[in-house]
């Protein structure tokens, strides 16, 4: 379950950056810390990152942190009692 949710915050991030017209360079241009292949991971769910990271993130999006996490949990909050 963690890593489909983790597949689904990932595909969002890629989403969001590719509509905005980010690369994955500008995000690490416009951020504080993040790297390339944090943005990697993450898009690919292969990480469960912090809040600060997320924040960073937003950041390098040029995005409001909430924007970040507006994806659909239904399926997630659905298969809690499974």
């Amino acid at each position: 379950m963690k890593d489909n949710l983790l597949k689904k915050f990932g595909e969002h991030i890629k989403n969001l950056r590719v509509n905005s017209g980010f690369t994955q360079d500008d995000i690490v241009l416009n951020s504080n810390s993040i790297t390339k292949a944090t943005i990697s991971d993450i898009e690919n769910g292969k990480r469960n990152l912090s809040f600060t990271t997320l924040v960073d993130l937003a950041k390098g999006m040029n995005k409001h942190p909430k924007e970040l996490l507006d994806i659909d949990f239904e399926d997630y909050y659905t298969n809690l009692d499974k």
